[in-house]
């Protein structure tokens, strides 16, 4: 187990994203072993993406099944073209299979591959956020909806609380004002990616703090999600860097998130090297007021996952 150090909260809920890997025979059962590993190795907290050849929601639950006591939830699925009937009824089922270790991260999406994937658009991105929020806020907190809005309606006449299913923490990937607002107001925080420190403490966390305290709204959670490369050659970690998170600033809301840090590149918010040097770089993240962190690596990122995970489980 690596020294925690120098840390100033020790214990602070630290997770990771698990990716399938790309040779798997099939994706579940990779994953489930993934976690069970990931477990073994002390942590406790594991994130799972939308991806359009599978669905996050139940693959959390699968895990959540298999792994008992393993927090899991989902980093994120993005609101369109998702009703929040159908995403209350997958967390639900979520919740219960894991028996109440699911928390349900959310998106708003709207970006470029999703246009082209769907072959649609979706105008009012913080219309329609505030309306999936209300919708899912009545379900968990009363069991009940009857919900018309100008961009969702829902109002069917069979049940839609399930048995086990509740309660179910949700965050919001909200990183622009408008949606941090909305964010504090109806979900129980916020869970940026590329959102540095300095961005968390001057912006995202006042924010969406007076939008939960005027809503009279417990202090949200700030699930800060960083990428991550673990690597004794800092150079190469940073070349790996830079070449997988391009994409995220041809995408206006990280490129704006990304500027607010004065930042250059996305790959300058990654935390990157020895384990020692990651775990300082992330303590920048404590000291800026974040109450969770979430470990992400990267895609081509060929080191054993094992490295990450006992950072993970360090802090």
């Amino acid at each position: 187990m690596l020294s925690t150090r120098g840390l100033v909260v020790e214990g602070m809920p630290t997770g990771v994203v698990l990716n399938p890997s790309p040779t798997a025979a099939n994706v579940v059962d990779d994953v489930v072993d993934q976690a069970r590993r990931a477990f073994d190795v002390g942590v406790r907290q594991i994130w799972l993406a939308q991806q359009f050849s599978y669905d996050a929601i139940s693959l959390a639950g699968l895990v959540g099944a298999a792994v008992p006591s393993l927090g899991v939830g989902t980093f994120v699925v993005p609101i369109n073209p998702r009703h929040p009937l159908v995403v209350s009824s997958l967390a639900q089922t979520a919740q219960a299979a894991s028996h109440g270790n699911f928390s349900l991260g959310l998106g708003l999406g709207a970006h470029a591959p999703e246009q082209r994937a769907f072959g649609t658009s979706w105008s009012n991105t913080v219309g329609r956020l505030r309306e999936h929020l209300e919708v899912l806020r009545s379900i968990f907190d009363t069991g009940e909806v009857d919900y018309r809005g100008s961009e969702l309606s829902a109002a069917p006449e069979w049940p839609v609380a399930l048995a086990g299913g509740r309660p179910i923490p949700v965050y919001v990937a909200a990183m622009g004002p408008k949606a941090l607002r909305v964010t504090g107001e109806l979900a129980d925080g916020t869970l940026p990616y590329l959102a540095g420190p300095r961005t968390l403490e001057e912006f995202i966390i006042p924010t969406i703090a007076e939008a939960a305290a005027a809503a009279g709204r417990p202090a949200p959670q700030i699930i800060a999600a960083v990428p991550v490369v673990v690597s004794d050659d800092e150079d190469a970690a940073r070349t790996l860097a830079t070449d997988d998170l391009a994409f995220y600033e041809t995408i206006p809301s990280y490129a704006k998130v990304i500027a607010r840090e004065g930042a250059e590149r996305a790959s300058d918010i990654a935390a990157l090297g020895t384990p020692e040097a990651i775990r300082k770089q992330l303590q920048r993240y404590v000291d800026a007021g974040a109450t969770d962190l979430v470990l992400s690596s990267l895609r081509s990122d060929t080191t054993a996952p094992e490295r990450l995970w006992e950072v993970a489980a360090s802090l």
